[in-house]
């Protein structure tokens, strides 16, 4: 599914209600993720989430900012990045945050939105890597715990799962700097044993890690638990990919190389080791390797399936954990020039037994097997506005080609082109990449997109993505095509206001149920938005609508809406946070449903999709002790008027409601 790294890292200011109030437009962003979170795992947010909090608290310094560092921001194009850095080199160190008006391109949306995460201080002498006397008097500790209370109780309890409803996780992490990073998470899903049966040594889930960075030569250096991305992402892409909203930034790549894995997410992450030096200058070589126990069916010898989900909930879940091992080893080598920037990534990996699923015919062309390979090219090139990003990769069967090109007019006219060339046949276990499908496999694509800001306080965004599928896929038993139109406009009259509406059309083409592929229909996929955001002072009040229309060629259509409020106070004269929503919602069936944003617990993102008729309705508590001790709760609670029962199999709740109470404990010393 796809995941968006890029658009993450403004929405962390939807967790500061402060910061909301002092910049409304950040609303924008957060629509951003709300549609990448419709097609994603937000489990794996929790790293980079965490990461853009620490610079909220420790702020960028852009006199010492490293191109990579800077790229961090999704809100920076290529070319903002690159005419900061110009600016320092010709006029020396900043004075304040305000010379970022005297940048070429930056206008004045971006600096604000740039300004809560950087910093302007003088460059003192070069003093190296610190002592160790200082990382461990100075470096900063931080302990976060979290519990899921549900009131109501599944099926799964009556007889299947294995340990008690509460969710607990806990996490831990020493910091300093951007030197030395160390921690560790440990979680127990809800249903599964605590220091009991298969879960003897308690959590269900650990994972460790140590970080090195900037020590001379050593530019990274990983232990225990990290994450890969280099190039676009055909190769490795193991974090937030690309993919598409209402906004031309998270179509932007741009690879992290390694980096820690701290989260609770059980699945996408490697263990081991992974080095990043530098060889020459400009010139950096990356190399890494991995071996993990993994879950999964084995029969006769074979790894029938890949278990994902992280969950031991039942004995039949149980029987599936650490059944195989998966080994990886690989490397990066990397150059950056004045205006072009090259890598050549490659890795290999195979499995202690051979992995043979059974795959049916959409499937056919899976990754099966025991050994495999991937090699990538990677290519950037910045000529004045022109931009040229673009990735080729080779697997043991197929290849895939990704390239995009960019002009910015001036930093308020945009125009983007992608294409994207995926071999029905490419395989590639780590990829992640821009596309229409969850893999970069077996889709061929042009996007086009374009954002304007033609009058003051005005914003507007078109996109267009023509696609195909050269092979079979889920639901659709012949090679097909859709179309994925967007449009966005965003009026902000003043400071404290935004207006937003939007419209998304989808056309793909799909089976007609029961006819096993003998029948096949066009689906037509219509969506619009309103919203509407107030922050005046220290609230904020939010009213959001959508409606959406999901239709058959020659079938009846289906019709969803909802609509949600919510308000938001930060107190000034007390150190508390509430927040409240409501939604009203109402679908025909699953395929008009909606999907509502919910403030999160610290570090998470959720996005819950509701189909059926109901209402859901959420309070939000945050109490900060000083600086050290900070307390969240959060309770939820969903009606459904149209059904006495809430899901199926072991997950089926035998009423048409749920509460649940989430809170967490975080300390910093």
């Amino acid at each position: 599914m796809k995941v968006i790294r890029t658009a993450v890292c403004v929405c962390l200011s939807s967790f500061f209600l402060t910061l909301e109030a002092q910049v409304p437009s950040v609303s924008l962003w957060e629509e951003n993720l709300e549609e990448l979170a419709e097609e994603a795992d937000a489990s794996t947010w929790e790293d980079e989430l965490e990461e853009l909090s620490h610079r909220l608290h420790e702020p960028l310094n852009l006199n010492t900012a490293t191109r990579e560092e800077l790229e961090q921001f999704p809100f920076l194009t290529s070319l903002q990045v690159e005419n900061i850095q110009a600016y320092l080199y010709i006029h020396g160190q900043m004075q304040s945050i305000y010379e970022l008006q005297l940048v070429e391109e930056m206008d004045k949306r971006t600096i604000e939105l740039l300004k809560p995460f950087v910093c302007v201080k003088p460059v003192e002498e070069e003093r190296g890597f610190p002592a160790l006397k200082n990382i461990l008097r100075y470096g900063k500790q931080e302990a976060l715990a979290r519990f899921d209370v549900p009131f109501y109780t599944r099926k799964g309890y009556e007889e299947n799962y294995l340990g008690p409803p509460l969710y607990h996780s806990l996490r831990y992490s020493f910091r300093y700097g951007d030197y030395v990073q160390a921690g560790f998470a440990a979680e127990k899903d809800a249903g599964e044993p605590f220091f009991a049966l298969h879960d003897k040594q308690g959590y269900d889930y650990y994972s460790y890690y140590f970080l090195l960075k900037k020590r001379g030569w050593l530019k990274t250096l990983a232990l225990g638990t990290f994450r890969l991305d280099f190039g676009q992402g055909l190769v490795l892409g193991n974090s937030f990919g690309q993919g598409k909203s209402f906004s031309l930034a998270t179509s932007d790549y741009r690879s992290r190389g390694i980096r820690k894995h701290g989260s609770t997410d059980e699945y996408n992450y490697f263990r081991g080791a992974a080095v990043t030096i530098e060889a020459v200058r400009r010139l950096e070589v990356s190399a890494f390797y991995s071996h993990r126990v993994m879950d999964g069916r084995i029969e006769e010898g074979s790894i029938v399936s890949i278990y994902k989900t992280g969950l031991h909930r039942t004995q039949s879940e149980a029987d599936k954990r650490h059944t195989f091992t998966l080994q990886l080893a690989g490397g990066n080598v990397s150059w950056q020039g004045r205006r072009l920037q090259a890598g050549l990534t490659g890795i290999y990996y195979f499995f202690n037994h051979p992995y043979e699923p059974a795959l049916r015919e959409y499937a056919k062309y899976n990754l099966r097997g025991n050994h495999f390979y991937n090699i990538g090219l990677d290519y950037r090139y910045r000529l004045g506005r022109f931009g040229w990003t673009g990735e080729a990769a080779l697997g043991k069967r197929g290849y895939a080609l990704f390239n995009r090109l960019s002009y910015d007019f001036t930093s308020d006219y945009r125009l983007l082109l992608v294409h994207r060339y995926y071999a029905h046949d490419y395989w590639a276990m780590f990829a992640h990449a821009f596309g229409e499908g969850s893999t970069p496999q077996n889709e061929n694509g042009w996007y086009l997109a374009a954002e304007i800001s033609p009058f003051a306080r005005w914003r507007f965004f078109a996109s267009v993505d023509l696609f195909s599928f050269p092979w079979w896929r889920y639901r659709i038993s012949k090679p097909s095509q859709g179309t994925d139109f967007r449009f966005q406009a965003t009026y902000t009259p003043r400071r404290d206001l935004l207006l937003l509406v939007n419209y998304r059309f989808k056309h793909r083409e799909r089976d007609v149920t029961g006819t096993g592929g003998e029948e096949i229909v066009s689906t037509f996929h219509n969506r619009g938005r309103f919203r509407l955001t107030y922050t005046p002072g220290a609230w904020k009040l939010q009213t959001t609508a959508d409606y959406n229309v999901f239709a058959q060629q020659n079938l009846s259509a289906s019709h969803g809406w909802h609509c949600t409020q919510s308000v938001a106070c930060t107190l000034p004269w007390f150190p508390l946070t509430l927040s409240v929503q409501g939604t009203y919602f109402d679908t025909d069936d699953y395929d008009s449903r909606i999907y509502v944003y919910e403030k999160g617990l610290l570090y998470t993102f959720y996005s819950p999709s509701f189909s059926g008729n109901g209402f859901r309705c959420s309070a939000h508590l945050r109490y900060d002790v000083g600086k050290t001790l900070m307390l969240l709760a959060k309770l939820g609670h969903t009606c459904y008027k149209d059904r006495d029962e809430i899901g199926s199999g072991n997950d089926l709740i035998r009423s048409n409601r749920k509460t649940d109470l989430q809170m967490q404990v975080r300390l910093k010393f």
